[in-house]
């Protein structure tokens, strides 16, 4: 929280009059409380009890001193560069590194896998902004919309993903042809790469993401990848695998109901594309199929890891896991209580980018205390289901006020009769 008020603090103000009751700190931390706490209401909950009570939540929880009305909110926020949120993201994976819990996502080849994807978050006919991207209808009619791409830090066989800085799908200057998800995931290589380069990372993402200028770019950055690889995107890769045997490894998987087999080829040194220039890459593949030889399942990935007999099952469970970043963390922010593709204010300039971070912001601080922090780890654990804990979060913080986070997670603890931890460090 230190780390964040410092960056709202310096945000710019266009106000250049006299008119400056409330702090750009305000704004921002009012629009994350509503984020971080699912509560649509919240702001307004907090402005009546400072009026009833003297002071609220908003001030002992988040440190605002005073509460801009909703409007006030969008205009100060609008037009900010979401790029003064950014350095929250890299001080939260500092803090990770620091507690060691880095190192507990490390998988194969003892990196960390980074899968990234494109989601949109904003989608209108009739609001936009110069930000928008767009799309034509079959009725004629312009859809107005906006994309991110999240990257995030995932491992197998774990639920919390590790959101990283995000890179927005917008209007570049000087380029006539409209922006793109994989234009935006070679920007925030070209923008990030020398800050975690050094923390030994597989990236991963869908067959839009398998292309030589990209692979080239993440080798160039000494980023490792596995990538999935289409035979429809591919067409030179697939004609250098025909006709020959490749090495297979075949083995049963007892899903607790049924057998299955997993089935893996693979090789090594296969050119990606059509060209004298042609990246060479290690292909793999897993055919999963039933006792009676149906199909269930079956993809492929190229990567720069060299493949043997010993490791393409870790490889491929590494490529899979690139849908933690759909399931885990966009998924969640979309349907689990953050509501992404809500309008909370599109603005003219960068308010729905800015709005959208903090958003993502919010999820990355839950997973921090979901890590980090004895007493919310214990509540999360014994409430039965997220829901149960934010439905907690909202009523509690409508009717009684809080000295401190400590105090809220302390009242929950002993509210459900359980032994409140001794340290929460």
């Amino acid at each position: 929280m230190d780390s964040f008020r410092a960056s709202l603090s310096s945000l710019p103000d266009k106000r250049t009059g006299k008119n400056s009751r409330y702090e750009m700190l305000d704004a921002g931390l009012s629009a994350f409380s509503v984020f971080f706490t699912q509560t649509p209401s919240f702001l307004a909950n907090q402005r009546k009890m400072a009026k009833t009570k003297g002071h609220s939540n908003a001030q002992s929880l988040f440190g605002v001193h005073q509460i801009p009305s909703d409007n006030h909110i969008r205009d100060l926020l609008d037009g900010v560069p979401v790029e003064r949120l950014y350095p929250v993201f890299d001080d939260i994976l500092q803090v990770l590194k620091a507690t060691h819990q880095l190192s507990a996502f490390r998988s194969f080849a003892d990196t960390l896998l980074m899968p990234l994807d494109g989601t949109e978050y904003f989608s209108s006919t009739k609001i936009h902004c110069p930000h928008c991207s767009t799309r034509q209808l079959n009725s004629g009619e312009v859809r107005y919309f906006h994309t991110v791409v999240t990257p995030v830090i995932a491992c197998p066989g774990r639920r919390e993903v590790i959101p990283l800085v995000p890179e927005f799908i917008v209007p570049q200057d000087g380029h006539d042809k409209q922006d793109c998800e994989n234009a935006a995931a070679k920007r925030w290589f070209q923008k990030h790469a020398e800050r975690y380069r050094d923390l030994k990372i597989t990236v991963l993402g869908d067959d839009l993401y398998c292309h030589q200028p990209l692979c080239e770019l993440l080798l160039s950055e000494q980023f490792d990848f596995i990538l999935s690889c289409l035979p429809t995107s591919h067409k030179t890769l697939y004609e250098h695998l025909e006709g020959i045997s490749l090495p297979t490894v075949v083995k049963p998987h007892w899903t607790g109901r049924t057998e299955q087999t997993y089935t893996y080829r693979y090789l090594n040194q296969v050119p990606l594309r059509d060209s004298d220039d042609a990246l060479l890459v290690n292909w793999c593949e897993l055919l999963i199929t039933n006792a009676k030889g149906k199909i269930l399942y079956q993809n492929a990935f190229a990567t720069n890891h060299l493949i043997t007999d010993d490791n393409v099952e870790a490889i491929v469970t590494a490529g899979r896991t690139r849908w933690k970043v759909e399931n885990e963390n966009n998924n969640t922010l979309k349907t689990k209580g953050y509501n992404l593709e809500h309008n909370f204010g599109h603005g003219q300039n960068q308010l729905a980018a800015f709005l959208a971070t903090l958003n993502i912001l919010s999820l990355l601080f839950h997973t921090l205390l979901a890590l980090n922090d004895t007493k919310y780890r214990l509540l999360r654990a014994h409430l039965s289901t997220r829901k149960t804990f934010f439905d907690d979060l909202r009523a509690l913080t409508r009717y009684v006020c809080f000295d401190s986070w400590d105090h809220l997670l302390t009242f929950m603890i002993e509210g459900l009769e359980l032994e409140v931890p001794a340290d929460t460090s």
